[in-house]
């Protein structure tokens, strides 16, 4: 070919490539050709998850509506949608397949099918997925990375375990690798990894599938736990199938867990080499870091840690103890180095009666041996879920009560009792983000929130129907739970969590006294007693639940599979969380670049007359049909404020508004009020004043149904800051059915911790007025008093009962909204009486003469009280 031929072709393959280049930037949206085209996509695709039958009728309907402008939809059919979608390259980490198969020994004559039969491992380029989630820019907020391990402390100088990266197996490991002069300055980026098995239908055949996640360690619990980018399938295991007449061969569960351990090895090798050489990754915040990785935690449920760690069914995967003991106090941990050395110097059958190690794994190694810093029996996650909320609540106590109480009673009265303990739960009043039980906990299928939410409520319920030691046994778990799931937990709730696990442990003797239990020696029990050692290397359980991975199936695993034709449906589901994770980047990518502020429709009314977008549309933080949620920005002082709605039906001044609430004594107690508040240093309060003497008060107020109070809650479900609200209620006719009027905290003495300082108010009004052009934001109460000087020696709960004048009148007064710290939840203390069927939760609070103030309401309130 001619040079200037060759010149020329070069120069128009340029110029053609260029201009390419230029369409694609010139459309912002690209592959898509506008806003309206992504969000129909995202729309139809991701949240409604429409068949493409449901998309080729809504294509039809837009075409019609354009025939008249000449127009037409971008695309004719779903497929061509679809091919939209596979274009975008934000997220884009594909989906590969590698096949494994047996290559042991065959038998003589047939082999059994397993033997020949060959297995597909599907999974992603971990250093890809790992790379896109490092730079996604929902991650870009200061709250959501910490791109350094830390340590962190209190006012005290008490140390404090948070997120993960201030816990010491990260300093540690960031230490290690530092020691390194080619690896100095490198940011270390450990890999939480999680796997559980999960089964989408047994009605249609066993369609089970074992699913491998993955989450960037310096990713704060917060941004783990609000799910997104953060946790990202990056495997499905085979699982192998056989007759039950093969399943129990050695030969068979030896290459089980080998094929295993292979597969998780091939899943997180492409991460190796960046594990002793730093790679430049892209980070959130847009800055370019040399990273060195590293395997961290590993999330799994007893049976899987088993398989991971390649000890023995009924032996603990961190420590030796034996498993007819596993409590005792002479059990070692396990380590790596121990392990090997077990094997290079007993035989199988000592090492799986003695130690609880198989050696026909082990001598194979765990995944984890294949790569650097990694120890499997030292990786092992706390798993909140499994262990503790599932596993020692539910499964163990809840069960053991219930057979307690059969073999106390009798079948038939056994079933009276709890058909009142479900009537107890039902009873319960109204709260902030509480679930209603109105069945009691009476349902077929349990989940983890159903369990959560039932231990919020469940000890009260059962006092006065089991032994006191059954019931000092459950307060003592929940206290362990509640400390356990915080978000922040320094050097003095680590105090408490083991003296909460001491009394625990002592007090759920009773269950072998009474003959409900003929051993407490349980794995998942057991498991308890390495949180107070994993707290301090992982920071908080709380970014490492299993829960995370469990709702991640979720959307990895069942919607897929509902949308797939269920015949060889992993395939197709593969092919919809490629999609769908491709969706999520474009739209994060689009957001970061403020594309997708208002809606679709003032977005492109806007665009078309040649402006800016438009600011987003934030929601009413103050809509009256929400209790309880998160609310955004920095930590700030708790205060409650009134609703920003005013009810006009009430009459608006104060002698006519007491006769129309039937509180007559309404004006005197605001004179009362407005004494304290004009004279707080005075020598004498205003109960010891005469009336006469107070400031008068005869003008408008402002009648409120709800008030908002926001506090520093970062255990519980709160916004990026940390802060929570929750909406107090004070409404004589709740959804036109029955009167609402909501318990709070009130301070009374601030310098006095917990419930010393506090006191309860029963709310019967809330409402605004100015005086002397001060406005007075306030609350009418009714005094809840303690019963003792301290919590029911019990259930560890205050008790506190309503206060009466003298003749016989309900003690009130009013308080400002200032004094308010939150809402509180009352518990009625029921004694031994058996509530009647037809008992409504609304009659709570008017019909027991004495409550527990329910510690365990919230995170909060457990901190706040404990």
């Amino acid at each position: 070919m001619p040079c200037w031929l060759l010149v020329s072709f070069t120069i128009l393959l340029f110029l053609v490539l260029f201009l390419a280049e230029q369409d694609v930037q010139e459309n912002s949206w690209h592959p898509f050709e506008s806003r309206v085209a992504f969000d129909f996509a995202y729309h139809h695709f991701a949240d409604n998850q429409s068949s493409v039958r449901r998309i080729n009728e809504a294509l039809d309907i837009w075409t019609a509506c354009l025939l008249r402008h000449g127009d037409a939809a971008p695309w004719r059919t779903a497929k061509q949608m679809y091919a939209t979608i596979d274009d975008i390259q934000n997220g884009d980490a594909p989906w590969t397949t590698v096949s494994l198969k047996y290559r042991g020994p065959l038998p003589a004559g047939t082999p059994p099918k397993w033997m020949t039969q060959t297995y597909d491992l599907c999974l992603r380029d971990t250093r890809v997925v790992l790379q896109n989630q490092l730079k996604s820019p929902e991650f870009r907020g200061k709250d959501q990375v910490n791109y350094v391990p830390y340590r962190q402390f209190d006012e005290g100088g008490k140390r404090v375990y948070s997120n993960f990266m201030s816990g010491d197996w990260a300093y540690t490991q960031a230490d290690m690798i530092a020691t390194d002069p080619d690896n100095h300055g490198a940011m270390f980026v450990p890999i939480i990894a999680g796997s559980d098995k999960t089964t989408c239908s047994v009605a249609t055949g066993h369609q089970e599938y074992h699913p491998v996640y993955m989450s960037p360690g310096v990713l704060t619990n917060t941004a783990r736990r609000a799910h997104g980018n953060s946790v990202l399938p990056v495997a499905f295991l085979p699982i192998p199938k056989v007759s039950k007449r093969h399943r129990k061969k050695p030969a068979y569960m030896k290459f089980c867990r080998q094929m295993y351990h292979s597969c998780l090895s091939l899943v997180f090798r492409p991460l190796k080499p960046g594990m002793s050489v730093p790679e430049v990754v892209e980070c959130s915040d847009g800055h370019y870091r040399r990273a060195i990785y590293g395997l961290g935690p590993y999330i799994a449920d007893y049976p899987e840690q088993v398989w991971l760690s390649c000890v023995v069914q009924g032996w603990c995967p961190k420590c030796n103890a034996e498993p007819d003991n596993l409590d005792s106090d002479r059990a070692r941990r396990r380590t790596r180095a121990k392990t090997e050395f077990l094997i290079s110097a007993f035989d199988p059958g000592i090492l799986w009666d003695d130690y609880g190690i198989r050696s026909d794994v082990a001598a194979f190694q765990p995944f984890t041996n294949d790569f650097p810093r990694a120890d499997i029996h030292q990786l092992l996650s706390p798993d909140l879920l499994h262990q503790v909320i599932k596993g020692t609540f539910k499964d163990h106590i809840v069960t053991w009560i219930n057979s307690y109480l059969e073999e106390q009673h009798g079948e038939a009265r056994a079933n009276q009792i709890i058909e009142d303990i479900d009537r107890r739960l039902a009873s319960v009043p109204a709260f902030p983000g509480l679930r209603r039980f109105h069945d009691g906990r009476d349902f077929q299928q349990w989940t983890g929130d159903d369990s959560k939410a039932l231990m919020k409520i469940y000890l009260p319920a059962i006092a006065g129907y089991v032994p006191d030691d059954m019931v000092k046994c459950l307060a003592a778990f929940l206290d362990f739970c509640y400390i356990a799931r915080r978000n922040s937990i320094n050097a003095d709730s680590l105090a408490n969590l083991n003296e909460a696990l001491d009394r625990f442990h002592h007090h759920r003797q009773i269950f072998v006294e009474t003959g409900v239990r003929d051993s407490l020696s349980l794995p998942r029990q057991h498991s308890l007693k390495h949180y107070p050692r994993s707290i301090p290397l992982f920071g908080s359980p709380n970014g490492l639940c299993s829960s995370i991975t469990e709702s991640k199936h979720i959307k990895a695993v069942k919607e897929p599979w509902r949308r797939s034709s269920r015949f060889e449906a992993l395939a197709q589901m593969l092919i919809t969380n490629q999609r769908l994770d491709k969706l999520a980047a474009l739209r994060r990518s689009f957001q970061a670049k403020g594309m997708l502020e208002g809606t679709t429709s003032s977005y492109t009314a806007f665009v078309m007359a040649g402006n800016e977008p438009v600011a987003t549309v934030v929601a009413d933080a103050d809509a009256e049909d929400d209790d309880d949620g998160a609310v955004s920005g920095p930590k700030v002082t708790a205060f409650v404020q009134l609703s920003q709605t005013r009810e006009r039906r009430y009459p608006k001044y104060i002698a006519d508004l007491a006769q129309h609430i039937n509180q007559p004594r309404l004006p005197a107690l605001i004179r009362k009020f407005l004494y304290d508040q004009i004279y707080p240093d005075a020598d004498v309060s205003a109960d010891n004043v005469a009336l006469d003497d107070c400031p008068d008060f005869t003008g408008q107020v402002r009648v409120y149904h709800s008030a908002v109070a926001s506090f520093y809650a970062p255990s519980d479900m709160c916004g990026a800051g940390g802060m929570r609200r929750e909406r107090i209620r004070s409404h004589p006719n709740w959804r036109k059915q029955y009167a609402r009027r909501d318990t709070v905290f009130i301070e009374t003495a601030a310098d006095v911790p917990g419930m010393l300082g506090m006191a309860i108010g029963r709310v019967f009004l809330l409402f605004s007025f100015v005086h002397e052009d001060r406005e007075y934001a306030c609350a009418l109460v009714h005094w809840l008093v303690p019963v003792g000087r301290g919590p029911d020696g019990n259930t560890g709960m205050w008790v506190v009962r309503p206060e009466y004048e003298g003749n016989g009148s309900r003690s009130m007064a009013v308080v400002s909204l200032k004094c308010v710290a939150r809402a509180a939840h009352l518990i009625g203390a029921f004694g031994s009486a058996v509530l009647p069927d037809n008992f409504h939760f609304s009659y709570s609070l008017d019909a027991f003469r004495s409550f527990y103030v329910n510690k365990y309401a919230d995170h909060h309130a457990h901190e706040f009280l404990l």
